[in-house]
């Protein structure tokens, strides 16, 4: 018996101290087991970077009677089944639920005491926002061009190799060809996953210098973090502003906002976590729809180029290299573009439900912040009801 406890204790010794080990080698690793999944609230305990509100702001028009028939309009969900919206809404933990057409806010559902200006993490949708950057920054020119080596901007790389072929376009494309693990497949490889990691980190020029090329450059797309993490690196260089600094000056004080937006850094002075760490309130996530909307235009001025806009909401000829649900959404310049269909309409979408949704074709905006989603793709329905166009999902 006595010869048992030793050996356990041994053993309980030896596990303790393997522990203590993988998280020396490891620090990252204490925030992952802390705070696992992130929420909406997470991004709290990094550094933040604010981007202003604008001087003037707009305002939407409120509609003094709203659209209460969405409430029955039946769309479907994850399962397919076919739901009132407003059982898609409690079913999915929907927080905001903000449906715009012609700039007037037709329907909005909130949820656990928030509303239109409550700040929240949209997480994935910030890729689309250093997507609209990306395209400031080739119109100013402190980005020359596309096709320039990501080396160019960032000569720290130079010293690994797997970043010597990698282009700009590669990162935008997200066809980088660099290793990342995601988080399917259990607890424990979500745990030692690349997309926690890089979430965690509060050291990420550290681990992209260790990262290894595993494709060729431009030959494989896979969803991940580090290409626009490096893309926010790259403008960080190019512009000689931090990445909140140029979006401030060059978009969030453009287009009439009315709350300040914020980043996360991984370190204070460090870099932007552009990949999933935008936070921002839902009135004015709208106005980036709006944006968009309009060509790039507000109040008659050329925010983003227009030619920008078409090139990132039109896949044109390219083939898609995803198709995600029955809209067969593609990934494309950090945007989701459905393919199935009536073409036109695409989104920012972010973990657990976040969502902005453009409809050019019935000038309709949609905002989804949640605590899961309940999946599917119920805006393409909701949009065309308004407008009074027809639509049907296509046959299983």
């Amino acid at each position: 018996m006595r010869t048992f406890k030793k050996i356990l204790l041994i053993l309980i010794y030896s596990f303790f101290l393997s522990l203590l080990a993988l998280f020396l080698w490891k620090p990252y690793l204490l925030n992952v087991l802390k705070y696992r999944t992130p929420n909406a609230e997470t991004y709290k305990i990094f550094p933040q970077e604010v981007s202003n509100k604008s001087d003037s702001v707009f305002h939407f028009i409120r509609s003094v009677k709203q659209r209460n028939d969405l409430d029955t309009l039946h769309v479907l969900d994850e399962n397919n089944r076919s739901i009132p919206l407003k059982d898609y809404l409690k079913n999915g933990q929907i927080n905001v639920f903000i449906v715009i057409r012609n700039d007037s806010v037709l329907y909005e559902r909130y949820n656990k005491g928030y509303s239109d200006s409550t700040l929240t993490s949209i997480f994935s949708g910030a890729k689309t926002m250093i997507s609209i950057v990306v395209g400031q920054a080739l119109a100013d020119r402190s980005i020359k061009s596309l096709d320039d080596k990501l080396t160019k901007y960032i000569p720290e790389l130079k010293s690994n190799p797997a970043f010597a072929q990698i282009t700009l376009k590669n990162l935008l494309d997200m066809k980088s060809g660099l290793e990342f693990q995601d988080a399917f497949g259990g607890v424990i490889k979500a745990f030692f996953s690349d997309e926690a990691k890089y979430y965690y980190t509060n050291d990420m020029k550290a681990q992209l210098m260790k990262v290894k090329l595993v494709n060729k450059p431009g030959t494989v797309w896979v969803y991940k973090s580090i290409d626009p993490i490096l893309l926010g690196w790259v403008l960080k260089k190019a512009a000689g502003k931090s990445v909140a600094q140029y979006f401030e000056a060059n978009v969030w004080k453009q287009i009439g906002t009315e709350y300040h937006a914020t980043w996360g850094l991984d370190q204070v002075n460090g870099l932007t976590n552009t990949a999933s760490r935008f936070q921002v309130t839902a009135i004015d996530f709208a106005k980036i729809g709006r944006l968009y909307l309009n060509q790039g235009k507000y109040n008659g001025k050329q925010v983003v180029p227009e030619s920008w806009v078409n090139q990132s909401t039109h896949i044109g000829t390219e083939k898609p290299a995803s198709a995600k649900g029955w809209q067969k959404s593609a990934h494309h310049y950090l945007w989701w573009i459905p393919q199935e269909g009536d073409h036109g309409d695409y989104a920012a979408e972010g973990m657990l439900g976040q969502r902005l949704y453009v409809d050019p074709k019935t000038n309709t905006i949609i905002v989804q912040f949640a605590d899961h989603g309940a999946g599917n793709y119920p805006y393409r329905k909701i949009s065309r009801y308004l407008a009074g166009l027809p639509f049907s999902y296509p046959k299983s």
